[in-house]
């Protein structure tokens, strides 16, 4: 374990952004407190989440997907919490290994702990993920919003979503804090919420609190869900119409378009953007991860 020089990158995909801490070969001990440090928008880096970038064999994590995945992404929320997935940190985490020379362009596949995620690498351009298939939970919950109710859609992308249909994105308030929700059985460990508008045919906007990060962005599981969630409003399930069917999703930080197949694969095509990098001053690392 080291911490004597700490390499870092700063990354954003439809401005959900992401502090890059390049680790191939997991020696840097990462505690909550360090995570919560280096995403300090006023005292650290900032970002909604943290890359670390292991790869799988050498993470107890993702030593069982070594095979299918070289690289693991040991992804963090800005509060140090550990998480399942997050897309938009997926194509960031692909775009750095593209951008280090560590993979070719074309197909890659990423461990992460919402299983392996296949990706693919444009020369220049957008990069596509699979996100895998959607799980639709029956239980839902009621979200509750400055005295305004609304029943949301239970959505399993790797991580758990609640999708709530609005006439009006002011109405999800200031997301400073999580939405309140009920049952609160059916969510345990918290949840992503997602507050959606129609925009036209097959395009809607939406807001979201991410758990753990507050409102952020952009969401790419999220706008997986809301997707997802609106094809069953609409009728066009693609496992019901044999054909598939792609979203616009608008998102505060720029647009995603989510395309999910007869098959039930979900693919989300957007930007990955690295915007600097450096290494963390010894002051720093001496505080952050005492």
């Amino acid at each position: 374990m080291s911490t004597s020089r700490i390499a870092f990158l700063k990354g954003h995909g439809t401005e959900n952004d992401f502090v890059i801490i390049p680790d191939p070969d997991n020696v840097i001990a990462l505690p909550a407190t360090a995570v919560a440090a280096l995403c300090d928008r006023r005292a650290g880096i900032g970002g909604d989440g943290l890359l670390h970038v292991v790869r799988s064999a050498a993470h107890p994590d993702a030593r069982a997907m070594a095979a299918e995945a070289e690289w693991f992404m040991d992804y963090r929320n800005s509060d140090g919490s550990v998480a399942e997935m997050c897309g938009n940190g997926v194509r960031v985490f692909a775009g750095y290994l593209q951008r280090s020379g560590l993979v070719a362009d074309g197909d890659l596949a990423v461990a992460t702990r919402g299983g392996v995620k296949k990706v693919h690498l444009a020369e220049e351009g957008d990069i596509t993920v699979s996100m895998g298939r959607a799980g639709l939970p029956e239980t839902g919950v009621t979200v509750t919003v400055d005295g305004r109710s609304w029943p949301a859609r239970n959505v399993d992308m790797g991580n758990p979503h609640a999708v709530v249909f609005v006439d009006d994105l002011r109405h999800a308030g200031p997301l400073r804090s999580a939405p309140p929700f009920s049952p609160a059985s059916v969510y345990p460990d918290g949840v992503n919420v997602e507050f959606v508008v129609d925009c036209g045919e097959r395009h809607v906007a939406m807001r979201v609190h991410e758990r753990g990060s507050g409102e952020t962005r952009s969401c790419g599981t999220g706008a997986c869900a809301v997707a997802v969630a609106a094809a069953r409003r609409d009728g066009t399930d693609p496992a019901v119409t044999g054909s598939p069917v792609t979203y616009t999703v608008d998102l505060p930080g720029g647009r995603l378009l989510i395309t999910e197949l007869p098959d039930g694969e979900i693919e989300m095509t957007g930007p990955a953007v690295i915007v600097a990098e450096g290494t963390l001053d010894s002051s720093f690392r001496g505080t952050a991860f005492a």
